[in-house]
């Protein structure tokens, strides 16, 4: 059930009720602005990842700068996308099932849509389910570029799969998903340029194998906020894939040369006691930010450490400085922006201290 927005136009920041997701609008546009202008010069198009932000609000703001499209994890995220007027979404993911296949092949009647395929049997599926609603479905073939997660292998098994999509009369050689993951948060520039060197010269090999049987890829998309300069580099890519550099989060910040961009997303919270001395807590727990990369900062205050969470609370130790006081707001930087975004119903977007506009997070638990 969507919840009441907890603060309106007008309002002052400190007066936001709370656990609440704030975007600073500022260092948002910038982050948008900057990808934009970064991409430029190379001629690789974004198609930034809405799994981070489940907007059609903010996915406008990126094709506004420039985005080709979006992409998205699960046919849920794409419906409300396309609901809210997205012409161009891939599913950058495996749909299993004549159900998700068919809301997916639904919505291509609104909206140019593509998924990803890594085993005949989801061409099949795909192609069934594009036939049975009278349109035709641009499938990608994934490949397994290092990540070790989902992907077919490159080169002949890549192409064998592609020449199944094309023979299809129900679907469309879209070209190839190569997204490595894992590479995003490797800590060193080095360890980051090797992973992605692989899976360019992989994709590179499997593209030009593609061609010799002429079949052309209109989309090589991968990349993300970790590595994105690296891929846009390589000659290979055309499409860049990131979602979190809208954001950022703790992290990203962790790598020993971090994204070139600011932190706009934070959980706003409040103390709520101060009962023991030297430990404050506030109303931002396990179902407020996600932890799985790590506990959240605390922004603008070095002296106060999140040191561990329980469902509805979180412990701040005061280690130097100024003990916060009860009631105060505090800005908290989560380890892991994507999976935070999808606790709540609302963004409230402030600038100067001011909540400027609320947004709802649209595809908000779209699992499915």
């Amino acid at each position: 059930m969507l919840q009441p927005p907890p603060a309106e136009p007008g309002m002052r920041e400190e007066e936001v009720d709370t656990p609440a997701l704030l975007l600073d609008l500022d260092a948002f546009e910038a982050n948008l602005d900057a990808m934009a202008a970064l991409l430029a010069p190379t001629g690789v198009k974004l198609r930034a990842h809405a799994k981070t932000h489940k907007s059609p609000v903010i996915a406008r703001l990126q094709m506004a700068r420039g985005a080709v499209g979006q992409c998205v994890q699960k046919v849920a995220e794409a419906e409300a996308l396309a609901w809210g007027g997205i012409p161009d979404i891939l599913v950058s993911n495996q749909v299993v099932g004549s159900s998700k296949l068919a809301r997916l092949a639904a919505l291509a009647s609104i909206a140019e849509v593509a998924v990803c395929a890594d085993d005949a049997a989801q061409v099949g599926e795909i192609a069934a389910a594009a036939e049975a609603a009278g349109v035709r479905i641009r499938v990608l073939v994934e490949i397994d570029c290092g990540a070790a997660r989902c992907g077919v292998a490159p080169g002949p098994e890549a192409v064998a799969l592609a020449e199944r999509i094309a023979a299809s009369p129900h679907l469309r050689f879209g070209g190839l998903q190569s997204y490595h993951g894992s590479a995003q948060h490797k800590r060193s520039p080095g360890e980051r340029e090797a992973a992605i060197g692989h899976a360019a010269e992989v994709t590179r090999r499997t593209v030009e194998q593609l061609r010799q049987r002429g079949l052309a890829c209109e989309i090589v998309g991968g990349g993300g906020t970790g590595t994105f300069a690296l891929e846009a580099a390589s000659g290979v890519y055309t499409e860049i894939q990131a979602g979190s550099y809208a954001f950022m989060d703790a992290d990203y910040a962790r790598n020993d040369v971090p994204p070139p961009f600011r932190q706009s997303l934070f959980v706003l919270a409040t103390v709520m006691s101060r009962s023991l001395p030297g430990v404050a807590v506030v109303d931002a727990g396990h179902k407020a930010v996600a932890i799985d990369s790590g506990l959240p900062l605390v922004q603008g205050r070095p002296g106060l450490r999140y040191a561990g969470a329980s469902d509805e609370h979180g412990k701040l130790l005061v280690e130097d400085g100024a003990a916060p006081v009860l009631g105060e707001k505090l800005r908290l930087v989560p380890g892991h922006c994507d999976p935070t975004v999808d606790r709540y119903d609302w963004y409230v977007g402030v600038r100067r201290g001011r909540v400027e506009c609320l947004w709802p997070v649209a595809a908000r638990g779209g699992m499915h």
